[in-house]
């Protein structure tokens, strides 16, 4: 008869736990997709730098997020989650165009953004300075593009050192010899 009693308290605090881990997965689930629907296209606009066809890239968020998910649930750091966003699809993006440049050398070109309404007049102009520019950015060395794409998105210079794998010296060389060669170019 005294066992009762102790089963019964066991059983509750069983059952107690178990409502908690549900209630901490579902808050962790929430706070999972809060953050791929804030992190999503900057990721994607990221790995196009790759070169990646534009399914590979969602592939690859999608990857992202289920080891975020995964590092979360082992209650692994959470400082500076974007940097390890982009660091994940980083190493991530790497692998892959490593694989397909294996198996058939594809890859993809970085879509360019749509102008607004422009007159004729200044719609050639900007044409004209897009491609200026564009051409300007195909020509950078890939890492020169990955610092300057960071740096856009309002990276530090010292999480784009983190992400990229490099010292903080030379993010601010690729970032100066590339905003140089911008200047340049759009003086013209």
């Amino acid at each position: 008869m005294s066992d009762a009693p102790i089963d019964s308290a066991l059983d509750f605090r069983l059952l107690a736990a178990a409502a908690t881990q549900k209630r901490g997965k579902q808050r962790l689930e929430e706070e999972i997709t809060e953050l791929f629907e804030q992190w999503r296209g900057a990721l994607l606009r990221y790995l196009s730098t790759f070169g990646l066809p534009p399914h590979d890239g969602e592939e690859i968020v999608q990857e992202v997020f289920l080891a975020l998910l995964s590092h979360l649930e082992r209650d692994k750091a959470r400082t500076n989650l974007r940097g390890w966003l982009f660091r994940v699809a980083h190493n991530l993006a790497l692998k892959r165009r490593n694989a397909d440049r294996r198996t058939n050398g594809i890859g993809a070109e970085i879509d360019h953004l749509p102008h607004p309404d422009l007159n004729p007049e200044e719609e050639l102009a900007s044409s004209q300075r897009q491609r200026r520019l564009s051409s300007i950015l195909h020509a950078l060395p890939e890492q020169d593009r990955r610092c300057l794409y960071l740096r856009a998105e309002g990276f530090r210079y010292r999480e784009i050192a983190e992400v990229l794998g490099m010292s903080l010296g030379s993010v601010s060389a690729s970032l100066g010899r590339s905003l140089a060669r911008f200047q340049r170019a759009d003086q013209r």
